[in-house]
């Protein structure tokens, strides 16, 4: 028995050991022989020397907040435009270059940045409001005061000197469709109550038709100047690649064609050049888990295809509460009307509702989540077709245009997001 232990012990030792042997020889391939030179360049967060083919968008952006520099009030700015258009890269660029000159001219520049669509940031007035104190340097609790006491907080702060405060709130459309658009006039109306220092706004937004769900005297107050940033074509985007494969890789890792392959699968959707340069970066990192050495045209598919997948889960793990509960509603009805393939507005609301009681969240009216629907369809989550029933009117018939191998990850994904 005694000697039947010891070398159950001895093999699991073994087992260690050549576990501990297999990730040791995993980590050293990837040190040593990375094809990576910096892959940081890859990445949607760089921001880098040259930007082309947006000198016109860089030219009119400047122009607009100059003023800043002899401490005016800029106008605020709108900027539209589809995914991977350069809105942010530009935004950011131009926001380095305004405090290097503002240090040189000892100007007092503050230019808080927002990204309305990461959550606990936007999901509330409040939450801003914490995440512009918090940017500021000063801390407050994340619940529990006033609105109104925040405000007050926000403006003490600001007001201290004579300054320039320029706010950038990127996806501003997130923002408003998860609390309205109240909190933006409030905003814009800060500057009536300032002494000392005043406040712009430049509003980044995907969302080309975004402007006109304002409120008129939102509109006016935050569109005062508009920016619209056009798709890249696919020539383009190849040069953006080329200009950034340079130094994000090692020499001779690119095979011939993949260049031209990734500015194509991007030119197909939209032009989003932030599209363009995943692709390029995670077949980068395909390779090397693979542990080969070049970029082939094959890797790029592969590529293709683990994006898509992320970006799904990535879309339903943000969606608002209220979206989820009814892409949740979509999901659970198909699942048990898998025959017919198909469910209608109705089935869908009423579905929705039961669901909004078990989570003890206020519904929306039926028309709010037919726009809910709407909006799945031109993200290409659902596909809804009108048709007609005669005397009784008109409804959408819907059916699911989720992957069926991610259906259950997506159905736990919100089951457990909404505390179900």
């Amino acid at each position: 028995m005694n000697k039947k232990r010891g070398q159950n012990n001895k093999n699991n030792e073994n087992n260690k050991n050549n576990l501990t042997n297999n990730i040791d020889q995993i980590f050293d391939s990837f040190i040593k022989q990375t094809i990576f030179q910096n892959k940081l360049i890859l990445q949607g967060n760089y921001t880098p020397e040259t930007i082309p083919h947006r000198e016109k968008q860089i030219a009119q952006v400047a122009a607009i907040i100059a003023p800043s520099l002899r401490l005016e009030r800029p106008s605020n700015l709108f900027i539209y435009g589809l995914t991977g258009t350069g809105k942010t890269l530009v935004v950011q660029y131009i926001k380095n270059q305004l405090f290097k000159r503002a240090e040189k001219q000892n100007v007092s520049l503050i230019i808080p940045y927002i990204n309305c669509k990461l959550k606990k940031v936007a999901d509330t007035e409040y939450r801003i409001l914490v995440e512009l104190i918090g940017k500021l340097g000063e801390k407050v609790p994340a619940t529990g005061l006033p609105t109104d006491q925040l405000y007050h907080r926000f403006l003490n702060l600001i007001n201290r000197k004579k300054q320039i405060v320029i706010l950038i709130l990127d996806e501003i459309d997130q923002a408003v469709k998860k609390i309205g658009d109240e909190f933006l006039y409030n905003l814009t109306r800060i500057n009536t109550e300032l002494t000392n220092a005043q406040i712009s706004i430049i509003g980044i937004s995907n969302d080309l038709k975004f402007l006109d769900t304002l409120d008129p005297r939102v509109r006016s107050s935050l569109g005062e100047e508009e920016i619209l940033f056009p798709t890249y074509n696919a020539l383009q985007l190849q040069k953006i690649l080329r200009d950034r494969a340079k130094d994000a890789f090692k020499p001779n890792i690119l095979s011939e064609g993949v260049i031209a392959k990734c500015a194509a699968y991007a030119a197909r959707e939209h032009g989003d050049a932030r599209r363009a340069l995943d692709l390029l970066r995670i077949a980068g990192e395909l390779v090397e888990r693979n542990n080969k050495r070049k970029i082939t045209l094959d890797y790029i598919d592969k590529a293709k295809q683990k994006i898509e997948v992320d970006k799904i889960i990535l879309a339903v793990e943000t969606q608002p509460k209220q979206f989820q509960l009814t892409l949740l509603a979509i999901i659970e009805l198909f699942k048990k009307n898998k025959e017919k393939n198909k469910i209608f507005t109705g089935d869908i609301y009423n579905f929705y509702r039961e669901l909004c009681k078990r989570t003890r969240t206020e519904y929306l009216t039926q028309r709010r989540v037919s726009d809910i629907i709407a909006e799945f369809d031109m993200q290409g989550v659902i596909n809804a077709k009108v048709i007609s029933k005669g005397r009784y009117g008109r409804t959408r018939e819907i059916r699911l245009d989720l992957p069926t191998n991610l259906l259950d990850k997506i159905n736990h994904l919100l089951v457990d997001s909404l505390n179900l």
